[in-house]
């Protein structure tokens, strides 16, 4: 099975922590040059470091770009110096949840901030990285979006809307990009162990009347592997899906969720 990403290059939103994060060093492991986006100039610094130290092949090199997820006009300017000088072959989509909170107190307002963080930005990057990967043939899209999609989660409306917004933009996409050489998929993460997960876990305890501790055990129940993910464990299977072996998988929605989600 080929799942050599020698020479391609790798662009990873959100990658200062959890599931970005360990998307790039998965796919740096296979042998792809990472650039990592978010806003913390010190902490991309950081994680770039330790991945240039941590080289697996030749010539291999990872780099950051500071980017506000909050402000497509800083993406496009910023991604159109990029893309000047370099093709990318893999995208990951990846953007931190809204707040959470019941649907119908939401302001408008917070519809419109969650849409343009996550598909108009999306959408934008997809538009201007397109093009290169066309002319090479080889494209990788890859969208972190939520089991939400499937199964809608109680008190996260706002998100719930948005992250269906997102599947559905990926299906035609998918349909429209794939005689190119193109995929575009979604994976769906359950509950997994990142600062999100703990900052709903606290809510959810303070709704339930519960302390944290019971909300977190109350919350694994619900899981029948009875544990929550890690975010290697997302990020293997974006590595699977970026990789040459995936090559016949698109317009689907992948499940990493230890079997919570009720539907198929």
């Amino acid at each position: 099975m080929n799942i050599d990403l020698t020479g391609k290059n790798a662009f990873v939103f959100g990658a200062s922590k959890g599931i970005g994060k360990a998307i790039a060093f998965s796919l740096a492991s296979l042998g792809a040059n990472v650039t990592l986006a978010a806003r913390s100039a010190e902490k991309l610094a950081e994680i770039s470091l330790e991945l240039n130290k941590q080289k697996v092949a030749d010539h291999q090199d990872h780099d950051y770009l500071v980017v506000d997820g909050n402000d497509p006009a800083d993406i496009k300017r910023k991604l159109q110096i990029l893309l000047n000088v370099k093709t990318y072959h893999i995208l990951i989509n990846n953007t931190g949840g809204p707040p959470a909170g019941a649907i119908l107190s939401a302001d408008w307002e917070a519809f419109q901030q969650a849409f343009q963080m996550h598909l108009h930005c999306s959408h934008l990057s997809v538009q201007l990285m397109t093009e290169k990967m066309k002319e090479v043939g080889y494209g990788r899209i890859i969208n972190i979006i939520s089991t939400s999609v499937r199964m809608p989660i109680d008190g996260l409306g706002v998100s719930n809307t948005t992250r269906a917004a997102m599947a559905s933009w990926a299906k035609t996409l998918a349909n429209e990009v794939a005689p190119f050489g193109i995929t575009v998929n979604n994976i769906l993460p359950g509950f997994t162990a990142t600062e999100r997960l703990d900052t709903l876990m606290e809510i959810w305890a303070d709704q339930n009347g519960l302390s944290k501790e019971e909300q977190i055990s109350q919350s694994k129940l619900s899981i029948p592997m009875r544990r929550f993910g890690t975010p290697e464990e997302i990020a293997d299977v974006a590595a699977f899906l970026a990789s040459p072996a995936a090559s016949y998988v698109t317009g689907t929605s992948i499940i990493v969720d230890g079997g919570r989600t009720k539907s198929l």
